[in-house]
């Protein structure tokens, strides 16, 4: 038998020997960007790693000193991911990433006692759970969850775990007519099952028709924490909760948010929020300024052009800070059924943004050539071609072929 759940959740470490070794890959997400891992898979004839499945991660570990990179079901069976192949036969050891392992238990468990208690303090069943890497997600039936009753739930969930309520296990096989009186919630596995709480006890049913492991619940919570609730899919709420030792990762991650924020805001915690407002509106205050002196300054540029005696059918101009609308300011200020103008803004050798005005004939000839060589992306209609730069390196040479075009065009012309 290549998949059975450890009787003891609590086991680390176990013996057994490969019973297949098959070529496999593996699609994982590394920096943000998808990547395909060759690897094998391999079945074990019997396991301590749990495989991923009903909103709950897979465990990982080591077959001997070979990492196990994933976990997954195939029937009754569990595949182990591994990038080195294992001869069939082999004696293996196999070890559970215990630190991975016992958070899973934590937020598994939490996740049953905080289903049981809002179902029996307010009426809300659980329609589903995710446990994230992170924080993990109850949905429940209802369209919104009041603060209040938040903040109730949180308190007598803690309270449960304070007064050490015990966790009653029952075996039951898949005939005991006790399992129709079990209420059924999708979680963890299709078979784990968990009854409201009572006042003194809380209480798993597992039925053993795929061997679940009714010691996977059982632990230490020490304490639960409700972070806020989200507006789920068809008229539902995400309750968003922590467990066990990411509340104190949580609680160290805030503290040292804290301290950064009193050294960067010069004010104490319960002041930051003022001074971040504060800051907000002195921000929005500069760019609405900054905005405006742009504004005023693509019209003296384009100005400045036109009252020079000596200009041609030609112009260009640069600036490291600007937008589309500081470009079109001057596109519109000069007479470009007379003049070929090319502005960009950004970077002098990365990306930025271009703009091609003048006449139409000769915007629809150059448009491309400029896009080519800016490494860009663009369109233009009626007179105006722009776009994106990829690349602002080659500017120059831009600006050579159109001063070329021009005078081509002006002896023509002439």
């Amino acid at each position: 038998m290549a998949f059975q759940c450890q009787r003891d959740c609590y086991m680390k470490e176990f013996v057994t020997s490969v019973v297949s070794c098959c070529p496999a890959e593996l699609k994982q997400e590394v920096n943000g960007k998808k990547e395909t891992i060759k690897g094998f898979h391999i079945k074990l004839q019997d396991t301590i790693l749990f495989p991923e499945g009903g909103g709950q991660p897979d465990d990982h570990g080591f077959l001997g000193d070979v990492p196990v990179l994933r976990v997954t079901r195939q029937g009754p069976d569990a595949l182990h991911f591994v990038a080195s192949p294992l001869e069939v036969g082999q004696e293996v050891h196999v070890k559970v990433d215990w630190e991975r392992r016992f958070d899973h238990m934590q937020q598994h468990s939490g996740q049953h006692l905080i289903t049981a208690l809002a179902d029996t303090m307010f009426g809300y069943k659980t329609t589903s759970w995710e446990l994230g890497r992170q924080r993990s997600t109850i949905e429940l039936d209802t369209p919104c969850v009041k603060p209040g009753q938040l903040q109730e739930l949180e308190e007598c969930v803690n309270e449960k775990i304070r007064a050490h309520i015990p966790v009653m296990v029952q075996l039951l096989s898949i005939d005991d007519p006790a399992v129709e009186k079990v209420q059924i919630l999708y979680l963890l596995m299709p078979t784990c099952a968990v009854e409201p709480t009572s006042p003194t006890s809380v209480t798993y049913s597992v039925c053993d028709i795929n061997r679940c492991v009714a010691n996977f619940f059982v632990f230490k919570f020490k304490v639960i924490k409700l972070l806020g609730t989200e507006k789920g899919k068809k008229n539902k709420t995400n309750l968003i909760f922590l467990t066990g030792k990411r509340v104190l990762k949580y609680a160290e991650k805030s503290y040292n948010t804290e301290r950064s924020l009193v050294s960067l805001l010069k004010t104490g915690p319960d002041e930051h929020v003022e001074a971040v407002d504060k800051l907000q509106k002195s921000v929005k205050l500069l760019q609405k300024t900054n905005l405006c002196l742009l504004r005023d300054m693509a019209v003296l540029i384009a100005q400045s052009f036109k009252n020079d005696p000596h200009k041609d059918s030609f112009f260009t101009f640069h600036k490291k800070e600007g937008d589309n609308e500081f470009m079109n300011i001057i596109a519109n200020e000069i007479n470009t059924e007379e003049t070929l103008v090319f502005l960009t803004v950004g970077e002098e050798k990365g990306p930025g943004l271009f703009l091609l005005a003048g006449p139409s004939e000769l915007v629809t000839e150059m448009g491309p050539q400029v896009l080519e060589l800016l490494q860009g992306k663009g369109a233009g209609k009626n007179g105006r071609f722009q776009g994106k730069a990829n690349s602002l390196a080659r500017r120059g040479e831009v600006e050579a072929l159109l001063k070329q075009r021009c005078n081509q065009r002006n002896s023509q012309e002439e």
